[in-house]
């Protein structure tokens, strides 16, 4: 195991979940940075109700980051737990709620965070990107013509193809601790996850992106095992490197993390790698029922390996 090393891990949502369930696997000092946009469902509900920032992403992060012992698999689930009912609380996750009350207890956003994940006995700090709630606006092409679609929601299911994604409000404010864990990072992890709105929002918050470009950490991408239906619809493995070279120029990558089963030309693969500045690494790290989902052995397996430069 790589257990000395300090990785930061970007993204949001399912992708995010599975690259800490990997990563918690490989080291002991793993913080993610989490995007803070979503405007769906009990997150939605809570920031436009009480002004915070939306939870949802952060409890699946924490959740991700729980044990395999009885106490991390019996607070993951209770983390993860919905209810069901005909009245207010319907659809609520039960971590959204324990992480909003402690906003409001501690009046500190990261305290909150870490007093969940010490709750949790979580293997890692979660953080938000910036420390205060976003929108995302997206470029759709559809038919043609050129619109602005806005919400993460809506960008997830716009029937149109994402051009480009920025942020409302413009230049927002970094989380403070989130830029210090990437300046001091030995590993820094993109994807996978839905590319324009878990994954390229990190490059729209101009102090974390500057911090991104100027660290001594090694940048690594792990791609995705299937196109987000709406989002990525007909996108290849090449084609979402050549979208993250156009919303940030001159980051460089060090490895491209693709499965096996994904790159069907590897050469073009290769050859958008090598573009960014990194090498391809293919690997099996898909999930063996066949499902588009990472399998959070093998992912642990393949980035330890890289991690201590044995592939």
């Amino acid at each position: 195991m790589s257990e000395d090393l300090k990785v930061v891990a970007l993204g949001g949502g399912h992708g995010l979940y599975a690259s800490l369930s990997a990563l918690r696997r490989v080291t002991s000092e793993l913080t993610a940075v989490v995007t803070v946009a979503d405007d769906g469902g009990s997150s939605g509900r809570l920031r436009r109700e009480l002004g915070v920032l939306p939870p949802g992403d952060l409890r699946m992060a924490l959740a991700a980051l729980c044990g395999d012992d009885e106490w991390g698999r019996t607070w993951s689930e209770v983390a993860q737990h919905r209810f069901r009912s005909e009245g207010e609380l319907h659809g609520h996750a039960v971590g959204n709620l324990l992480i909003v009350a402690l906003w409001e207890r501690l009046g500190d956003t990261v305290a909150g965070l870490d007093w969940v994940g010490r709750l949790l006995g979580a293997h890692g700090r979660v953080l938000p990107m910036s420390s205060v709630p976003l929108d995302i606006a997206a470029e759709v092409e559809l038919d043609g013509q050129v619109s602005t679609v806005y919400g993460q929601v809506a960008c997830a299911l716009t029937p149109g193809r994402v051009r480009a994604i920025s942020l409302l409000p413009e230049d927002p404010p970094a989380c403070p601790q989130a830029v210090e864990a990437v300046m001091e990072a030995d590993w820094v992890i993109f994807g996978p996850g839905s590319w324009f709105t878990s994954v390229l929002p990190h490059l729209k918050v101009p102090e974390l992106a500057d911090a991104l470009h100027r660290t001594r950490a090694r940048r690594l991408v792990a791609l995705n095992l299937a196109p987000q239906p709406g989002e990525t619809d007909g996108f290849s493995p090449q084609k979402h490197l050549e979208v993250l070279r156009a919303h940030a120029p001159s980051l460089e990558i060090d490895v491209v993390l693709a499965d096996t089963g994904v790159a069907e030309d590897g050469e073009e693969l290769e050859k958008a790698a090598a573009e960014l500045g990194g090498r391809l690494v293919l690997a099996s790290v898909a999930d063996e029922d066949g499902s588009p989902r990472h399998d959070a052995q093998r992912l642990a397996s393949v980035l330890d390996e890289i991690f201590r430069e044995k592939r």
